[in-house]
């Protein structure tokens, strides 16, 4: 008969990679956060950024660029292109690849 397989440790093995499994998943989710949190900030500095050009260009006697929105709107507008939603529904959440939201582009073009 052929060699016999210890269950024991079968089962030992199937644990320790469930295990490692589940400590890479953990790792996994840690970093996702992490990167939310950096791109968050990206756009949030980029904002800023942006506000901080418009004012020196306001200092220098430079017309604003685009006229057609508000400070506040062309704010959300440039979080929205960052990739986050600014709608009151799904505010601070990222949009999916490619995705659009009517209720965020009615928040930033809507009635003003």
């Amino acid at each position: 008969m052929a060699e016999r397989i210890d269950k024991r440790e079968v089962y030992d093995r199937f644990a320790n990679v469930t295990k490692q499994t589940q400590e890479l998943l953990d790792s996994m989710e840690q970093l996702k956060l992490d990167m939310t949190e950096i791109l968050e900030e990206n756009a949030e500095l980029s904002v800023e950024n942006e506000h901080l050009h418009t004012v020196i260009k306001e200092f220098k006697g430079e017309n604003n660029e685009d006229d057609s929105l508000s400070m506040p709107r062309q704010n959300l507008q440039k979080i929205y292109e960052q990739g986050f939603h600014v709608c009151n529904e799904y505010y601070g959440k990222r949009l999916d690849y490619n995705e659009s939201c009517t209720f965020c582009l009615d928040v930033i073009f809507g009635r003003q």
